[in-house]
């Protein structure tokens, strides 16, 4: 299916690996340029370099720390510059580390907002003014099936991403008539080398292996590319009456409506 993203420009945060890295691929294939961002300097410049075999889409790569409203401006400043424009936003910010129990302390509990709610927050303020240029774009966001119902994650994180969720609900209600859809993605166990998934199915094989087999339905784990089908299809035309969505994929692990 020709998704009509052709031309268009898509920023995507952490962009250098894992579901951040597919989204980048999936919008090169479809013909659209993309801007991937990230820390790694090094992993993220791999990726700008092999980028264009995927498809006909140019590649920017810009690092930083997108948890800090520096690394916002700077990243969202050299998109503009170099392309003129922006269509599409992908926030995917955040990272499921954290101690687990009540037992949480203030400054983790910060920190953790910081890169799980905050950075994406700071990416919509900035982009947003872009993206209500006519004919208007889209914002999407990565979250997690840890914000929508009880889960054994950390529970600042599974907080921080439901306050993620809920924020790209009512922002959609704000923008619709604007012409601006936001969507959100809750990803279940999603596999890629180098994630916390292959570190701990290294580390603790028949553990993984049983949680797979009890809490999800088909067994496995997610793959990036999965996650970046749909992302693709969230951005284009083709889904033009889907805003204020969240959408899980996760297996079946989930068990709420």
């Amino acid at each position: 299916m020709d998704l009509e993203l052709q031309g268009q420009v898509v920023f995507i945060a952490g962009a250098s690996r894992g579901i951040g890295r597919a989204i980048a691929e999936a919008m090169i294939e479809e013909g659209a340029d993309v801007v991937i961002t990230g820390r790694d300097a090094a992993a993220l410049k791999d990726t700008e370099t092999q980028l264009p075999s995927k498809g006909q889409g140019r590649a920017l790569a810009v690092a930083g720390d997108l948890t800090e409203q520096t690394g916002v401006s700077t990243a969202i400043g050299a998109a503009l510059r170099e392309f003129g424009r922006l269509d599409h936003l992908i926030a995917n910010v955040g990272t499921g580390r954290g101690t687990r129990g009540w037992d949480v302390d203030d400054a983790e509990w910060a920190l953790t907002f910081n890169v799980n709610f905050f950075a994406s927050m700071r990416l919509v303020r900035a982009a947003l003014p872009h993206l209500l240029a006519p004919p208007g774009g889209t914002i999407l966001f990565i979250a997690s099936i840890a914000g929508i119902e009880s889960t054994t994650a950390p529970l600042a994180y599974s907080a921080a991403k439901a306050a993620l969720l809920n924020y790209s609900k009512n922002l959609a209600r704000q923008l619709g008539a604007q012409h601006v859809r936001v969507n959100a993605i809750a990803p279940g166990n999603i596999w890629f080398a180098g994630g916390t998934w292959d570190q701990r199915q290294t580390d603790r094989p028949e553990e993984v292996r049983a949680m797979l087999t009890a809490d999800v339905p088909q067994q496995r784990f997610g793959k990036p590319a999965e996650i970046a089908s749909l992302a693709a299809y969230l951005c284009s035309a083709r889904s033009g009456f889907a805003t204020g969505g969240c959408y899980v994929m996760d297996g079946g692990q989930t068990r709420s409506l």
